[in-house]
């Protein structure tokens, strides 16, 4: 673990004298609201807590260190906590249900969400969905910290790269989009970015490094991020600044997953032929993934099993 966490910052900064980004900050760095809070916090507490939420995106060391990296190197005198709260193959309404365990157990300051490629190639989510797992995750943070600042990163796979290049805005991002534009959240379209540049011929998917991007690929976005630090905090900070709660609006989507949480599934009360505990998954057809084939599960094998499961929500 050692030598990758020393090998991404010296690969970052060798490879970002290469980088321009003129017309990035201008057309795919949406900068609203803004990031005043965690700047405070940084700034006159010395401390700070930031999370990442999303897929394998996230969870690979690629962007989300790159980051740390940047914010420790901009307030240097700060005690930072970062948050690795990225699970492969997980969707936006995965995120939601597992946010109050995965990223509000601390009282975050700035918040990086990541799922527009899972929603579409691995949840294969409509544009209604994509709202209530997104709009969720930002009310329920908002909620539990209206403090909290946020930064939604869109990142691209094939399918999406194709609809961007004929000139259209993927679902997930479309989708996403207009969350982040209800709640003045700030974004980095990454995925047009990459998309645009790939039509200019100054960039290739390889060199981009494909769905999971090699580190050349992690340091645009990490590097579009740090523009729009650039852009949030130009101005300087007064030593009498103070936190200012968020805005709260209306939802897009009443039935947004906003209260998503886990429920303990010792609460349920099994009728008949329901188990819970661990299957046998060597016998069981089809693809799982070793890191859940030892978590303890409620499961049946025969039709007619009967459960019970009381919550409100």
């Amino acid at each position: 673990m050692k030598p990758t966490r020393f090998f991404l910052p010296v690969l970052f900064a060798l490879v970002l004298p290469y980088l321009n980004y003129s017309q990035a900050a201008e057309n795919n760095i949406q900068f609203r609201g803004n990031l005043e809070n965690s700047r405070i916090q940084f700034l006159k507490n010395k401390k700070g807590n930031v999370a990442f939420m999303g897929g394998s995106i996230t969870e690979m060391n690629g962007y989300r260190p790159m980051v740390a990296d940047q914010l420790k190197k901009r307030f240097p005198e700060t005690n930072f906590t970062f948050i690795d709260a990225g699970i492969s193959s997980t969707c936006s309404n995965t995120g939601a249900f597992r946010l109050e365990r995965d990223v509000l157990s601390k009282p975050i300051d700035l918040f990086f969400i990541e799922f527009a490629v899972n929603d579409d190639q691995d949840a294969h989510h409509s544009r209604k969905d994509c709202i209530r797992g997104l709009e969720g995750i930002i009310r329920h943070a908002r909620k539990s910290n209206p403090n909290m600042d946020i930064i939604v990163t869109y990142f691209v796979n094939e399918g999406m790269l194709k609809t961007l290049q004929d000139g259209k805005t993927p679902l997930t991002i479309e989708a996403h989009e207009s969350v982040a534009k209800n709640y003045k959240v700030s974004t980095i379209n990454l995925a047009k970015e990459v998309a645009e540049r790939i039509s200019a011929n100054s960039l290739t998917w390889k060199q981009y490094g494909g769905v999971h991007p090699a580190p050349f690929g992690n340091a645009i976005a990490a590097t579009m991020i740090d523009n729009l630090f650039n852009e949030a905090w130009k101005n300087p900070w007064g030593k009498t600044d103070l936190p200012k709660a968020h805005e709260l609006p209306a939802p897009l989507d009443p039935l947004s997953y906003e209260a998503g949480r886990f429920i303990d599934p010792k609460n349920a009360a099994i009728k008949s032929g329901w188990t819970l505990g661990v299957p046998d998954w060597k016998s069981l057809p089809g693809g799982k993934r070793d890191r859940f084939t030892s978590v303890p599960v409620l499961y049946a094998s025969e039709a007619g099993a009967e459960i019970t499961l009381e919550f409100e929500g």
